[in-house]
């Protein structure tokens, strides 16, 4: 089958080993999948992974290993961890997966990703995709619940006010999902661009050079990964707020983090989210991610879609199988 794979180089092959599902796992045919940043960090030596990238995909079942046959034919989209399934392990037995010590992550950790013509995964992590949803929209389904996590980890209250730093499709994503909730949040970014996508969906907006630095926010979320983002962050988050941050800032640069002490700041992690509650969202209609689409390309043109994905104004980039 055409693949993806990461070694050393990224490379596309024709002749990769179609997976074979083990026992309760489905073997589902991919119909779209979207690069993330993720994969172009692995690409760069991020975790050390070795094996077909991807982990975000709809895609149909063609087969299922156990008695249940029932999601054949099915439009799904997958989660992309699944645990160890130790008795003893408390994250399993909460169906936390993203926490297990020994998981297994898509494309990214111990398991092949979905930049394939077929991937592989237990079936108690596929969710079926509504028909309403088309394949467009459902891609989504990973990063929108990473985003809905925020309410998952956190209570926002009817008069909080929240702000989201960063206009990239981790910010849009965000923004877009809290205002579906009718939560009052604005969305500030250096890109007029991608500000006008939420705009237009009715969500608030900012550019950062206009836009007034005060300790007003009660939540303010980091989703610029950027360390400038993180200070500018803190300086948004009133005493007793919430910093909640959604990318990961590693610096070696010294960060001054006395306010978040003497402003009692609760500081939130916050990763990876249910993906129930993402299709009901997409189902709803109250979101719609079409216009953060920068490109869809065949997967002959992977290592294209790959090079497009590192353009400064690209948002998503998408591969058709």
């Amino acid at each position: 089958m055409k693949a993806l794979l990461f070694d050393k180089e990224l490379k596309l092959v024709n002749d990769y080993e179609k997976p074979i599902p083990k026992k309760n796992e489905a073997l589902v045919r991919v119909t779209l999948a979207g690069i993330c940043n993720t994969d172009y960090e692995i690409t760069k030596g991020y975790m050390g992974y070795v094996g077909i990238l991807g982990h975000e995909a709809v895609g149909i079942v063609e087969d299922v290993n156990s008695d249940d046959k029932s999601l054949i034919g099915k439009r799904v989209v997958p989660e992309i961890s699944y645990g160890c399934e130790d008795p003893e392990c408390e994250w399993c037995a909460k169906k936390n997966y993203r926490h297990c010590p020994n998981r297994h992550t898509l494309g990214i950790w111990q398991k092949d990703g979905v930049f394939a013509q077929y991937f592989t995964m237990p079936t108690k992590v596929l969710f079926e995709v509504p028909d309403e949803v088309p394949d467009t929209q459902a891609v989504f389904v990973e990063p929108l619940a990473a985003a809905l996590e925020i309410n998952e980890q956190l209570h926002i209250k009817p008069m909080d006010k929240v702000v989201v730093l960063g206009d990239g499709k981790l910010g849009l994503i965000t923004a877009l999902a809290l205002n579906s909730q009718n939560i009052d949040v604005t969305l500030v970014g250096k890109h007029q661009n991608k500000l006008d996508i939420a705009k237009e969906q009715g969500v608030k907006t900012a550019l950062l050079q206009d836009f007034s630095i005060e300790k007003k926010y009660d939540i303010v979320v980091e989703a610029t990964g950027s360390v400038s983002g993180f200070e500018t962050s803190l300086a948004l988050t009133k005493p007793r707020g919430v910093l909640v941050l959604k990318s990961t800032v590693a610096t070696g640069k010294e960060l001054n983090l006395a306010p978040i002490v003497i402003d009692e700041i609760t500081v939130l992690g916050s990763r990876c989210g249910q993906f129930p509650p993402a299709l009901r969202l997409l189902q709803s209609g109250k979101v719609d991610f079409s216009k953060l689409i920068s490109g869809i390309y065949d997967v002959d043109k992977a290592l294209e879609a790959f090079e497009r994905n590192k353009e400064k104004d690209t948002l998503k980039v998408l591969l058709k199988f």
